[in-house]
């Protein structure tokens, strides 16, 4: 894509995301590396897996315990990590 103007580097990357559709996987990306930021080193440290389909996090946890509480509190974490991202990046958790 060749323009008559210059641009800066922010705006080629804003413009490269936006073409690719790349916005909500990077905004999956991000809650992912900052889920210990959001819920803490405790229960960082007993969840093993998490990943994010079609919009549902899954989140594999070592502790029943842990997994009891996170349950309680799902929509709440839900909506907190919403938040970080900016938008509805999140529908629903899975906790396992």
């Amino acid at each position: 894509m060749r323009r008559s103007k210059t641009i800066s580097i922010a705006e080629a990357i804003k413009d490269y995301i936006s073409e690719m559709n790349l916005g909500d996987k990077l905004a999956e990306t991000s809650l992912i590396s900052s889920w210990e930021e959001i819920v803490g080193r405790a229960i960082s440290s007993r969840t093993s897996k998490i990943y994010v389909k079609d919009h549902i996090m899954y989140v594999h946890l070592a502790s029943s315990v842990v997994r009891n509480e996170l349950m309680m509190l799902r929509e709440s974490l839900r909506n907190k990590l919403n938040e970080k991202a900016g938008f509805e990046v999140i529908k629903d958790i899975v906790l396992r």
